[in-house]
């Protein structure tokens, strides 16, 4: 036992660990902060009093999203198919800024904990009441598990890489913190852990990139270039039907196939296409709609544009000194914890590993507490007791939080891909996004279409997997993307042979929203509430995705080469840009 500890402490010098051990110390001291504040009611414990401003709303999204697994994935993907498989996840700038101009204030309108308590003020009757319990259990439970276990699958790769721990020591030591301070300190906790978690992680991880490129092994933005160029198809942005798998090779078994469903189906299709989950949260923590607006904003701007690269840059580099995955095990995802223990020494080694925890710690504690919410605000309050005391639900919330992280601890062990984890949760609900952006814009939606949406997508990705499972063959995009068909199929049928739901409950959700689209009837019953023109945020929409994509392809070009097709990329981004200030001032 003693030589297994000193095996630990020597894998980091003592600056190191008094950098982990002060990490450790001001997480647990801001949850021990707001544990008052956090226990006054459920407005305080999951959504912050409504009192955040915009920069704490976008910058906690922005430290959620930046998981311990991200990098890992990214560098998997980067080394095995190439850079351009990531638009599985730079797709989601596509709603992403459309939420920025049309979702962000249309929740804040809403004014609820969870997005699931919209379904009952959208919808009305036992469907609507079903709907809302069967989705906060579903998405609590499985799909957080899910979430969850890949990020903790995560954690437990750096810890090994690290230390040389067994998995289930790394699971209960790395969870043990993270439970604390979110049971104690709820939204507030979480949220202001965020701040400065985030703040670590970016100056972490662009110290690693500047580390890796300026070592004699890649020498230099010179030496970067030269290395890339002997990569082939790994470096490119975008697939063609010539690259990665070829098309003469069946076109739904090639990367052409599968990178044209990234580009064209899955921002809209998923889940969270009109926001969803923590995003929800956030946004309905924010002060006003302008702050709801502006920390979606700045979410955008960080997840896509400022973070990024550094990421890719060492996946690359990665690539160039150590061609194969052999010092990992032969896993390529670890490969970046690799780059960490190779290039990094004292100081430098400790700020990187306090980087994995505080990615870990924001993503892990935030699908915690939006768990929560679900299972107390959605399920327990709604069905179960209704006239509980402030703090008795705060109490409740605490022991989900708990019981939650036990369970996707175990969920943890079954995880060995994360790249696949991510693309299989997409599937799990691929055919819901339609329904759950028409209903701001159709009054003919009901809960029936929505009920219809995802018990569709539930069935077809089960049989799917099972028929893969028994015909002896690999579950890939060409099988997940039957979801999307299958699904809207039968929400569209299910709509139009159901009833639309009762004039009452469209009349107060169209005074309550606002939204804009098709609403002539309800609208005709609320002569007083006539919402502004969509065209001019449609315009900013399509700006900001222009802004978005240009910058983030502009930064890489410039970091990757061809340096001139870079400039050319981030001038445009520039005119984009103006332009959409311009919109936004008329």
């Amino acid at each position: 036992m003693f030589e297994y500890l000193n095996g630990v402490l020597s894998a980091l010098s003592a600056l190191d660990w008094a950098i982990v051990l002060g990490y450790f110390a001001l997480s647990l001291g801001i949850g021990m902060f707001f544990r008052r504040r956090a226990g006054r009611g459920m407005v305080d414990y999951f959504v912050s009093g409504r009192s955040l401003p915009w920069w704490i709303v976008g910058t906690s999204m922005v430290a959620t999203t930046f998981a311990v697994d991200t990098p890992l994935a990214v560098t998997g993907w980067v080394r095995t198919e190439g850079i351009w498989k990531n638009w599985f996840w730079w797709n989601y700038a596509v709603s992403h800024v459309l939420i920025v101009f049309v979702f962000a204030r249309l929740w804040r309108r809403a004014e609820v904990i969870t997005d699931n308590e919209l379904i009952e003020m959208r919808y009305s009757g036992k469907p609507a009441a079903f709907l809302r319990g069967f989705k906060a259990f579903y998405f609590a439970t499985l799909f957080n598990f899910i979430v969850m276990g890949w990020v903790i699958s995560a954690m437990a790769k750096v810890m090994h890489v690290f230390f040389g721990f067994e998995t289930t020591f790394a699971i209960i030591a790395i969870l043990a913190v993270a439970v604390i301070y979110t049971m104690v300190g709820g939204l507030w906790g979480v949220v202001f852990t965020d701040m400065f978690q985030y703040v670590v992680a970016v100056l972490g991880t662009a110290a690693l990139a500047y580390v890796v490129v300026s070592s004699p092994e890649v020498g230099g933005l010179g030496g970067l270039w030269s290395g890339v160029e002997g990569l082939g198809e790994r470096v490119s942005f975008l697939m063609t039907p010539e690259s990665g798998t070829p098309v003469r090779d069946g076109f739904f078994d090639s990367s052409f196939f599968v990178f044209l469903i990234y580009i064209s189906v899955i921002w809209w299709s998923s889940h969270n296409s009109d926001g969803g989950g923590y995003i929800v949260q956030r946004l309905s923590s924010a002060k006003n709609e302008r702050h709801a607006m502006g920390g979606m904003a700045w979410f955008v701007l960080n997840h896509y544009v400022i973070r990024l690269w550094p990421w890719v840059v060492v996946a690359v580099c990665s690539l160039i000194v150590f061609p194969t995955a052999t010092p990992a095990g032969g896993d390529d995802e670890a490969m970046y914890v690799v780059m960490v223990k190779s290039f990094l020494g004292p100081g430098l080694l400790g700020l990187l590993f306090v980087t994995f925890l505080s990615a870990f710690m924001s993503t892990i504690t935030t699908q915690l507490n939006w768990g929560a919410s679900y299972l107390v605000n959605d399920i327990y309050r709604r069905f179960l007791k209704r006239d509980g005391t402030p703090s008795h639900y705060v109490f409740v919330s605490r022991v989900c939080t708990l019981l939650l992280s036990v369970a996707a601890g175990v969920v943890a062990f079954q995880i060995k891909d994360i790249g696949q984890a991510w693309i299989y949760l997409w599937a799990m609900s691929a055919g819901i996004g339609g329904v759950l952006v028409l209903r701001w814009f159709w009054w003919r939606i009901n809960a029936w279409s929505e009920i219809a949406a995802l018990g569709t997508s539930l069935i077809t990705i089960a049989a799917v997997t099972l028929y893969t499972k028994f015909a002896g063959v690999e579950l890939t995009m060409k099988h997940q993307i039957l979801v999307v068909p299958a699904s809207i199929a039968v929400w569209v049928a299910v709509t139009y042979l159901t009833a639309p739901e009762p004039a009452e409950t469209l009349k107060g959700f169209y005074e309550k929203i606002r939204p804009w689209g098709w609403w002539g009837p309800v609208r005709r019953e609320c002569p007083g509430v006539s919402p502004p023109p969509l065209a001019r945020e449609l315009i900013s929409w399509v700006l900001g995705v222009s802004f978005v994509f240009l910058a983030m392809m502009g930064i890489g070009k410039l970091l990757l080469g061809p340096a001139l097709e870079g400039g050319v990329m981030a001038a445009l981004a520039v005119l984009a840009g103006a332009l959409l200030y311009w919109n936004l001032r008329r």
